[in-house]
């Protein structure tokens, strides 16, 4: 079952450079260029964030219950992954931290309780959050993305983080976001993984793209790429 009726979360797409992997896709042109040298006009805003490695998991109001979901869009606890059962426990124990969230609302995070391909010691909850989405007229993307600062006067309401802010002045070359990911706002035992653009034009969220960088590897530290015992993330609050 599908609560929302589709997936939770789609894809962001990638920056030129970029490592891709199976089914990723590259941005536009155009959109490379209005984050990475050159606005439009005085109304674009690129707002580039540290990126986080964990799953992708959201929060829901569905009826006017709080749902956990995994990234398809399915309840978190019937994933065959322990940290999705622990995503979903975690979102049981903290559902009054989401009771501000509108029915038919979302917020989107990276749950990063199990290490992925970067290893963690979280100096904060280990849902960061970086997108709160309300119900969309459009059935095709179902995104109806909320900007910034409402995101992220939501989750720090909600006492939930957010990723490291690492430009908000104007486009911003790879090459100048990659020199600014270390030291990790989120604790990184390993190297950073990349980082996110967020272009918005006259308030509105207008796209997403991305940039990981190349010596980065998948998933290294789940049991079914390592074969290996699963690696938890160290939380200190």
């Amino acid at each position: 079952m599908k609560p929302l009726g589709g997936k939770a979360y789609g894809s962001i797409p990638h920056l030129p450079g970029s490592r891709r992997g199976p089914g990723d896709h590259a941005c536009h042109e155009g959109q490379s260029i209005i984050c990475t040298e050159r606005a439009r006009d005085r109304h674009d805003e690129i707002i580039v964030q540290e990126k986080v490695d964990g799953s992708c998991c959201a929060v829901a109001r569905v009826e006017g219950a709080i749902v956990a979901l995994g990234r398809a869009g399915y309840l978190a606890q019937t994933s065959p992954y322990e940290q999705h059962q622990r995503f979903a426990d975690w979102v049981r124990r903290h559902v009054d931290q989401f009771a501000a969230l509108p029915d038919g609302w979302r917020v989107v995070g990276e749950w990063m309780l199990q290490a992925h391909g970067t290893r963690y010691r979280l100096p904060h909850e280990p849902f960061v959050v970086f997108d709160l989405i309300a119900p969309s007229p459009d059935r095709k993307t179902g995104l109806n993305r909320q900007p910034y600062d409402d995101c992220r006067i939501f989750a720090c309401a909600a006492g939930l983080p957010t990723p490291r802010l690492i430009s908000r002045n104007g486009p911003l070359s790879i090459e100048a976001a990659l020199a600014q990911l270390e030291p990790s706002g989120h604790g990184a035992l390993d190297p950073v993984e990349g980082a996110v653009w967020r272009v918005q034009r006259k308030g509105a969220v207008d796209f997403l793209a991305k940039y990981v960088r190349h010596d980065k590897l998948d998933g290294c530290y789940l049991p079914e790429v390592s074969g290996l015992a699963p690696v938890w993330n160290e939380i200190n609050i």
